[in-house]
């Protein structure tokens, strides 16, 4: 038979295992979870492992594994962004130099994919700070550099292009007012000669038309003339005729005279 202290013992024990069992309930399920995330992760159900994930970060969301196995579960579905995320709010506390280095190369990883070059060169870094060790850190921090320059140059080269196109605009631009300029002036010499031809013919015109009128009047004047002489002509052969007409007449009366005087004597 047990007495009072034993029994308060027995009582005591009874209420701290009360209050541990729902903890160990609460670890024994996020692992639970845990576990069976990996399992649909390495059947290529990732989005199922990502439901699981996050199911056992709500159970105890200091789960660094539930965190980190989050983070490559994203990273497989190509949503690098949220996978940067995820690796970025993982919790370093009481990690080993490994496990810190491996969080920080997945970040790096996940920030490359991103195209965050920059921000994926100071995690790559993170990493070789953590663990020295870490030569896939190390190469694909060499790699971020590369493109990171490669980058840098194209950008460089871009500017460099836009500038030589905006230099050749700008010298056809020139070009074309040289031309339009020239087209003006060829247009206004041309315009100038046909003027200034115009004008030749015009003068030319007005000579012709003056040596016309010359040569009308000289015609005219020398058909006055003749036609003075022809009524000088033509007097004069009146007045002959006339003479000869008078004469005839004359005769005529003489010869009347005679005819009219034997009559009287009849």
């Amino acid at each position: 038979m047990m007495n009072s202290k034993t029994t308060y013992i027995a009582a005591l024990v009874l209420i701290v295992i009360g209050m541990l069992l729902p903890d160990m309930g609460l670890a024994q399920s996020d692992k639970s979870l845990v576990r069976k995330g990996n399992k649909d992760f390495s059947n290529g159900a990732y989005n199922e492992a990502e439901i699981n994930y996050r199911k056992a970060l709500d159970k105890n969301p200091m789960s660094s594994t539930a965190q980190f196995n989050l983070g490559d579960a994203m990273y497989a579905q190509e949503d690098y962004e949220k996978a940067a995320e995820v690796f970025s709010k993982s919790n370093m506390e009481k990690k080993t130099a490994s496990e810190k280095s491996e969080i920080y190369y997945n970040y790096g990883n996940s920030l490359l994919k991103a195209g965050k070059l920059n921000e994926s060169i100071e995690a790559y870094k993170q990493a070789l700070r953590a663990n020295p060790d870490n030569e896939e850190a190390r190469y694909n921090l060499e790699y971020a550099r590369q493109k990171s320059q490669q980058d840098q140059n194209k950008d460089q080269n871009k500017d460099q292009d836009k500038k030589d196109q905006d230099k050749q605009d700008q010298n056809k631009d020139q070009q074309d007012q040289n031309k339009n300029q020239q087209d003006q002036k060829d247009q206004q010499d041309q315009n100038k000669d046909q003027q200034q031809q115009d004008q030749q013919q015009q003068n030319e015109q007005q000579q012709q038309d003056q040596q016309k009128n010359q040569q009308g009047q000289q015609n005219e004047q020398q058909s006055q003339k003749i036609s003075k002489k022809d009524a000088e002509r033509m007097l004069e052969a009146l007045k002959n005729n006339e003479k000869k007409t008078l004469e005839k007449l004359k005769k005529a009366k003489k010869k009347n005279a005679k005819v009219i005087k034997s009559e009287k004597d009849w």
